[in-house]
């Protein structure tokens, strides 16, 4: 999420200002992702951390949230968040459906 890739798209194209959660909370984000997500653990505890990024981010400013990593979906669903989720998997998945049907 440190990259200028998405945030300078997102910026240029469509004039959205993205917030980066601070590099403690990228770390802790990084560690559920690599030491639980993809090992197919999901932690009670784990989804409260993200809340709390999350609510963090909201109070800097977020409207949204982009769930970029394809394992991030099996802890945070639209439910757990007062704020938009946009679930990247998802996403490229329906892009994909719906250039093939066209």
């Amino acid at each position: 999420m440190e990259m200028d890739f998405y945030k300078d798209v997102l910026n240029a194209k469509y004039d959205i200002e993205v917030i980066i959660p601070p590099q403690e909370d990228r770390e802790r984000i990084h560690n559920v992702i690599y030491d639980e997500l993809v090992l197919g653990t999901i932690q009670p505890e784990s989804k409260k951390v993200y809340q709390s990024i999350i609510e963090s981010s909201i109070e800097n400013g977020a409207q949204g949230v982009i769930l970029r990593c394809t394992e991030i979906p099996l802890l945070i669903k639209a439910h757990d968040v007062n704020i938009p989720i946009f679930d990247t998997t998802r996403i490229h998945a329906e892009s994909v459906v719906e250039f093939v049907l066209k």
